[in-house]
């Protein structure tokens, strides 16, 4: 008899095959649907997107705007970006170098894509996003992970730890900032060191700037976008999830050289062929007239912040420091070093939903992530309940 062939699974490519499972994801799994359990896992609020920009997406697609369209985007959404971030950074941003995608995790899926060739390096500042890493495994490049450096200050990063994780197969810096988790924000003065490394180094950057808005001491963070040059070889990946509260239209951008405009328009034929054509004259409306939003949601972001530190603060075995931009709590417990068992026993505890730091990569393995970016009640329930678990 012949031999019985290996199943589906084995002729899967070995790097696919491998790719970790999100622990965020497991937490969801295992806490979801839990009568009154209290979710802070996912990077999102509970609130739903304002009515206006809801309203633009009804009346595009009453309208029939139900076809194929421009794979670049539509041009009033692209100068509509470009006019927001001109503003935004004080660099004139030209429509050209603008590209519509199917969300921000798909922006730094065809940036890799675009650059990145089997077997060379990223590095990236950890703990990380964990879909940063992913990415690079899945067009099959290598991580190089750079640990940020944690005190009762803050997060910072050490640039020329960064600079000397680059080696002969490293292709591009990968900068999340503001950073999920940690809240970490790059300061202009290291953005501008950073470019300069990589201008002599022939290297790319991928900056990953979602959380641009949602800075505290300011109306927006450092930006890449202001110290490059169109000529750089800098990708600028953005999304409309966090700042006009739309996680679930899974529309993003990435804002790049204008050489690379057929590159990219390729890559989005051939990945989707396009964003949802009625979805984008409602992220028009948001980048145009949703300022108000963007700000009222940053003033609830820094209550809950400041709500969740300051009770935190007192609990003793909790080891925090504020975070300075996106709105995540990244913090240890004293005594608890598998953080996954941790988040499970909470769940079954106290209903509440924290995401283990082990999902984001090392240097993460004994934290836990909190997203404050809820009601004050939701926040407060949630202290509450978490309180005599982790308090004592």
């Amino acid at each position: 008899p012949m031999p019985t062939p290996p199943g589906p699974l084995a002729a899967v490519r070995p790097a696919i095959a491998a790719l970790p499972n999100s622990g965020i994801v497991e937490l969801v799994k295992y806490g979801g649907g839990r009568p009154g359990l209290i979710p802070l896992w996912v990077g999102e609020g509970d609130q739903p997107t304002p009515d206006f920009i809801g309203r633009a997406a009804v009346e595009a697609l009453e309208a029939g705007q139900t076809f194929y369209t421009h794979q670049r985007g539509i041009p009033p959404l692209r100068q509509a970006l470009a006019e927001y971030l001109t503003r935004l950074h004080g660099q004139g941003i030209e429509e050209e170098r603008i590209y519509i995608v199917g969300a921000g995790m798909q922006a730094i899926m065809l940036s890799l894509q675009a650059i990145l060739d089997p077997g060379e390096e990223v590095v990236v500042p950890c703990p990380a996003w964990p879909n940063i890493a992913a990415a690079v495994q899945i067009v099959g490049g290598v991580v190089r992970p750079v640990p940020l450096d944690f005190s009762a200050n803050g997060w910072s990063c050490d640039v020329e730890r960064l600079f000397a994780a680059c080696g002969p197969r490293t292709k591009a810096l990968f900068l999340n900032t503001p950073a999920n988790p940690t809240g970490w924000v790059m300061a202009a003065e290291e953005i501008r060191r950073v470019l300069d490394f990589a201008r002599a180094r022939g290297l790319w950057v991928v900056a990953d700037e979602v959380y641009n808005r949602m800075v505290y001491d300011a109306d927006s963070a450092p930006s890449f976008l202001s110290a490059a040059t169109p000529e750089d070889r800098v990708l600028v990946v953005n999304s409309f999830s966090k700042n006009w509260a739309m996680t679930g239209w899974r529309m993003g951008w990435i804002t790049a050289p204008p050489a690379l405009g057929q590159v990219l328009e390729n890559l989005v034929q051939y990945n989707t062929s396009g964003v949802a054509t009625f979805l984008q004259p409602a992220a028009a409306a948001a980048v145009t007239d949703g300022e108000p939003a963007v700000r009222a949601l940053r003033a609830r972001c820094r209550e809950g912040r400041d709500l969740v530190c300051g009770r935190m603060a007192a609990w003793t075995r909790v080891h925090l420091a504020l975070p300075a931009g996106a709105f995540y709590l990244f913090f240890t417990v004293e005594g608890e070093d598998d953080s996954m068992a941790l988040a499970k026993r909470l769940v079954d505890e106290t209903n509440v939903g924290l995401a283990p730091g082990t999902a984001f990569g090392p240097g993460g393995e004994r934290f836990l992530r909190l997203c404050f970016a809820c009601s004050l009640e939701r926040l407060g329930e949630a202290l509450d309940r978490l309180g005599p678990a982790l308090g004592r």
